[in-house]
């Protein structure tokens, strides 16, 4: 199963590391990691506490706001993207497999607008870097290719995914070479340097042909954890997608569970949290508290309609899973 998901999910994966990296942008200061000059305004920490409590469209508020405040600055466009990406998570999800997962998604015209997004995070980030090299603008630029190649990555579009995560992963790494301690955009490196060393054989090849660089699983663990633990925005993202990983590709549950469980603490109103950690002890066998995590999930209000009526079908999915006697007691919607 490892290797079907490992190729299946290539450019999730391997590019997933720039991709996903794209995702650095959360939860608590830590200024000390900023490169120079580097500002988050309080409304972009704000928004983004809204997007990891589950409301996609009061964060949008806020990051639209940033974008009217500073046009010509990539900061708002990226957190844009970044809650763009969580409304097709969000409409993508599917249980499979016996997890809430994305599995892959057909082209559909709503996604230009999120690639436009993206673009206008590259085009304001380069603009910048042509007028002088900063960490800061290598970093955003590396946050809207990333952006693309998630995406790419999701319609298995191998080529464009590829390109796309290979550029994001050079502008990081120019990033750290001239802030070795930018924990946020150990994210991207981290991210990447694990999906890379995590590939099936086939997707190896695949990777040798395209002529995308090598990576190192246990570097890019370390990575995550650093980023997970130092930095501004990147902290609740790396440590979703670290206890994503260990739970899809290691299939170490009980390790995933221990790294998922601050994120269902500090937010408890997010569907895509506490499901996972519902399908973490079902994997585990804990039945009874899987279907306690379901039920939780499924009796959440979202604001959004959609995230609404998919965590619902999500949950039920989840609790049919465990056994005919969990799936009755789900709370209807109201």
């Amino acid at each position: 199963m490892r290797r079907f998901f490992a190729s299946s999910l290539f450019v999730r994966s391997l590019l997933g590391a720039a991709l996903l990296a794209s995702s650095a942008r959360f939860a608590c200061a830590a200024p000390a990691t900023l490169p120079p000059g580097m500002e988050i305004p309080p409304a972009a920490m704000a928004g983004l506490e809204k997007l990891y409590a589950g409301d996609p469209g009061g964060a949008l508020e806020q990051f639209r706001a940033i974008e009217q405040a500073q046009p010509d600055h990539p900061l708002g466009y990226m957190l844009e993207g970044e809650a763009r990406w969580w409304n097709i998570f969000c409409s993508t999800a599917e249980f499979k497999f016996g997890m809430v997962e994305i599995w892959r998604r057909p082209k559909l015209p709503e996604d230009q607008a999120y690639f436009d997004v993206a673009q206008k995070v590259i085009t304001l980030a380069e603009a910048r870097l042509a007028r002088g090299e900063s960490a800061e603008m290598h970093f955003y630029s590396a946050m809207g290719e990333s952006l693309n190649a998630r995406l790419y990555g999701l319609r298995l579009e191998r080529g464009n995914a590829a390109r796309s995560g290979v550029r994001a992963r050079e502008h990081f790494l120019r990033a750290l070479a001239l802030e070795p301690n930018f924990a946020d955009a150990d994210l991207g490196i981290g991210l990447y340097n694990y999906y890379v060393d995590t590939l099936s054989a086939m997707a190896r090849i695949l990777r040798f042909f395209m002529g995308i660089p090598g990576g190192n699983k246990e570097e890019g663990i370390r990575q995550l954890r650093h980023a997970m633990t130092e930095g501004t925005l990147s902290r609740v993202e790396a440590r979703f997608y670290l206890a994503r990983d260990l739970r899809l590709y290691d299939r170490d549950y009980e390790r995933a569970l221990v790294v998922l469980a601050p994120l269902n603490d500090q937010y408890p109103s997010n569907p895509f949290f506490t499901l996972y950690r519902g399908d973490l002890l079902a994997k585990l066998a804990r039945k009874e508290q899987a279907a306690v995590w379901y039920r939780k999930a499924a009796a959440l209000d979202p604001p959004n309609p959609e995230w609404r009526r998919k965590t619902h079908e999500l949950a039920a999915a989840g609790l049919a899973a465990l056994g005919p006697e969990y799936a009755l007691p789900v709370p209807a919607l109201h």
